[in-house]
């Protein structure tokens, strides 16, 4: 019988999903993937239910619906100052994973270096080897989640082809600042990289931190491909809606390996996550304040167990070490977690090749209503006398 490629074997079932199986196997609380309990804002719904039906059910534009394509333009033209041209320059995908995939398979050929920033969310590791290319990793090192710019640029040989980028980062919740996007352009332009952003958490930033695409910065937007998606501000991650904004010779290169993916994504979905991206910016800072208020109940909750807390900036995830609480491996406690206390989480050395020193750290995602959050807290205080 015919085997999976040689090069796929060592990627099996998920940490996400072997988490998943033991909290809904003893009814905890699943604080381990990263997604929303509730509904998005009405608009993005009922915009997407307007398209179902008045019929907006077939086959869509290749690149995206012009409502969403025009929408996107104008959201990076408000956010940011970068303008796109809607019919060249911007791609709608079936959500960020394919746009990153798509954008891997389209510009690496086999044995091709890709720089990711350590730890890395385990779809990048994937997506580099499913196209042929090596993972070449940077770390970033706790508490502060930093690059190290002697270590980026050592990370650079003869076969390196992209660095990639995630900000605000998952599973850190490190935001990028602007000088530390600066060293990574620097960089970029040197040895003539191009740049693949992951951005999705782009409107969820704390405590008056701003998101800025590395694209804004000088000589960046014609190596740069922006992507990002609606799930995770819109709350909808079930939609896959996702888009990739970079020059028109990038986008079409994008654009030939997805069509043989996916094709297109669903009509409906995307007029839905149009209606979102057009909402007044206080509404998405309604978003933005919703979640820093869930971050704030978890991070306390966190701290009274005992555990050292690194205080996300950004996105869905908070980091803890549970080290001061006598834990030496975090997948053995996060294994414990959900029957002792009732609560999954995902052990941080999952996203790590080498995952020295790191060994006790665990995510926990915060992205769910605060009375669930407050019941989780309620069940890790018992922590002390089950581990």
């Amino acid at each position: 019988m015919p085997e999976l490629i040689s090069r796929m074997r060592r990627f099996g079932t998920t940490i996400f999903a072997e988490m998943s199986r033991l909290a809904h196997e003893h009814g905890a609380i699943n604080l381990g993937q990263g997604f929303p309990d509730t509904d998005g804002p009405r608009e993005v719904l009922e915009a997407a239910v307007a398209g179902i039906r008045t019929g907006d059910n077939q086959y869509p534009p290749g690149r995206g619906v012009p409502e969403l394509l025009d929408a996107i333009a104008a959201h990076q033209q408000h956010y940011y100052g970068l303008r796109y041209d809607p019919a060249s320059e911007i791609l709608v995908t079936v959500g960020a994973t394919e746009a990153l995939s798509a954008s891997l398979l389209a510009l690496c050929e086999p044995g091709d270096e890709v720089i990711a920033f350590e730890p890395f969310y385990d779809v990048y590791d994937a997506a580099i080897t499913l196209a042929g290319g090596t993972l070449v990793p940077v770390r970033l090192e706790a508490p502060e989640f930093t690059i190290d710019p002697a270590r980026l640029e050592a990370a650079v040989t003869e076969r390196t082809k992209v660095i990639l980028l995630n900000t605000p980062h998952n599973p850190t919740g490190h935001v990028f600042g602007r000088e530390e996007l600066q060293r990574i352009a620097d960089v970029a332009l040197r040895h003539d990289l191009v740049v693949i952003t992951d951005e999705v958490y782009e409107h969820l930033t704390f405590d008056g931190r701003e998101h800025t695409p590395i694209a804004m910065l000088p000589g960046m937007r014609e190596r740069s491909i922006l992507i990002s998606s609606g799930g995770k501000t819109f709350a909808t991650t079930g939609w896959k809606v996702g888009w990739v904004c970079a020059s028109p010779d990038l986008v079409t290169a994008v654009t030939t390996v997805k069509q043989f993916l996916t094709f297109v994504g669903p009509a409906p979905m995307q007029r839905g996550i149009a209606a979102g991206l057009r909402l007044p910016d206080t509404r998405i800072a309604e978003i933005r304040d919703s979640l820093q208020r869930q971050r704030d109940v978890l991070v306390e909750a966190l701290e009274v167990t005992g555990m050292r807390v690194h205080v996300p900036e950004g996105g869905y995830f908070i980091v803890a070490d549970v080290g001061p609480l006598g834990v030496t491996s975090a997948i053995d406690f996060c294994r414990k977690l959900p029957e002792r206390v009732g609560v999954a989480a995902v052990p941080m050395t999952v996203f790590y090749r080498d995952a020295t020193g790191v060994e006790t750290l665990v995510r926990f995602a915060f992205s769910k209503r605060v009375e669930v959050l407050e019941e989780a807290a309620s069940r890790l205080a018992a922590l002390g006398t089950s581990i």
